[in-house]
């Protein structure tokens, strides 16, 4: 399990790690006479009991078991749970990376209390996904789970996560879609970006289990929650599904993903920036800091040399500022990323670049993104 700081609270990874001394948590009792959403208010949409119906025998229940330490007494051996979910008739299971990471055994378990053994297909940090696949899986009928389009998510939908929090198996809460565009961090450092946020509950266990739409379409995978005190404060993170469908069929093809890199870190020119400040331009994307050895710092790309503080936020100055890619405009840092992320290694984009009084046009031929950030 991962955990960085966000802001001043804690974005937690939301795989479990199991002891010997586990105990049973009840995280939530329903009182007699207690009512209980039955439907979605969306026109057409189905009673969330029929999407956990629909759902539960394709979501499974993933304990992987690594080595933490080795010494004379053996080897030392910890497990980790969370969730994780069908996606073909074929065996394969799409989990979080931070979940299956390290592992040298991995078990999926079913519904019907059924357990079977697994391998990492393929894995990748930087959007916190893995796939797996049963072994055996043509001796057992499988459940996968259909899945939908992220781009068409509106911040208001519906939405239903189903999980194993705490290891209560095949949990289902429901929520809405809280914002849209969220970032996040991935375990190896990098953002994963267009992130969905929801307000139904996801707790440790919950890792890698699916966020559903109205009709039980998966639309992301749960992954991260934003906390002060560990547990659910109604801010919970999913991988967008388009991203997940693009890195699995990658993983299940080559057992790798290779993500386009530049090599900056940026900031949208909000208005107070242009009018407080000395840049070039009052709308764009300003480059802070060029990576070392980056294709940015190969194009001859700059980064900022003077720090300011507005408003209690550093910013350094001096640097390019992007307005257009491709000869598309550009306003703020969430759609240059997404450019990037669209291309693949050895792709080219053209920028176009306000340096001081000058305006250039700049092309850039993507890398391979780094095992982690660096420079």
């Amino acid at each position: 399990m991962g955990a960085a700081l966000l802001g001043g609270v804690v974005a937690v990874g939301l795989g479990q790690t199991l002891d010997s001394g586990s105990t049973t948590t009840v995280i939530r009792e329903i009182q007699s006479g207690t009512t209980e959403p039955a439907a979605f208010p969306a026109k057409g949409g189905k009673k969330i009991s029929d999407i956990y119906e629909g759902a539960k025998h394709g979501v499974v229940q993933v304990t992987s078991t690594s080595v933490v330490s080795s010494s004379v007494f053996g080897a030392q051996e910890q497990q980790a749970q969370g969730s994780g979910f069908v996606i073909d008739k074929d065996g394969h299971v799409v989990t979080n990376y931070h979940v299956v990471e390290g592992a040298k055994k991995v078990q999926v378990s079913f519904s019907d209390e059924e357990q079977m053994d697994a391998t990492v297909v393929g894995s990748d940090p930087s959007t916190d996904i893995a796939v797996l696949k049963i072994q055996g899986a043509m001796s057992r009928s499988l459940t996968p789970l259909a899945l939908g389009d992220s781009s068409v998510v509106k911040v208001g939908d519906a939405v239903v996560a189903i999980g194993n929090p705490f290891g209560l198996e095949r949990t289902v809460t429901a929520g809405i879609v809280s914002a849209l565009q969220r970032r996040i961090q991935a375990p190896n450092g990098f953002q994963i970006d267009e992130v969905i946020q929801t307000d139904a509950a996801i707790n440790h266990g919950n890792s890698g289990g699916p966020l559903l739409n109205a009709n039980g379409d998966v639309i992301g995978v749960n992954a991260q929650i934003e906390t002060e005190s560990g547990g659910n404060v109604g801010i919970g993170f999913a991988i967008p599904i388009d991203t997940v469908k693009d890195v699995a069929g990658q993983l299940i093809k080559e057992g790798k993903v290779e993500h386009a890199y530049l090599g900056v870190e940026l900031t949208t020119i909000t208005s107070d920036l242009a009018s407080n400040l000395r840049v070039p331009v009052d709308k764009g994307v300003l480059i802070q800091h060029v990576r070392d050895g980056s294709p940015a710092a190969d194009a001859g790309l700059k980064g900022g040399t003077t720090q300011v503080v507005l408003a209690g936020q550093t910013f350094w100055l001096g640097g390019d500022v992007v307005t257009k890619v491709d000869g598309q405009a550009v306003e703020t840092s969430d759609q240059l990323a997404s450019v990037v992320t669209s291309k693949q290694p050895g792709d080219s984009l053209d920028l176009e670049v306000h340096r001081g009084e000058e305006t250039l046009n700049v092309k850039v031929e993507l890398g391979r993104q780094p095992s982690t950030p660096v420079g």
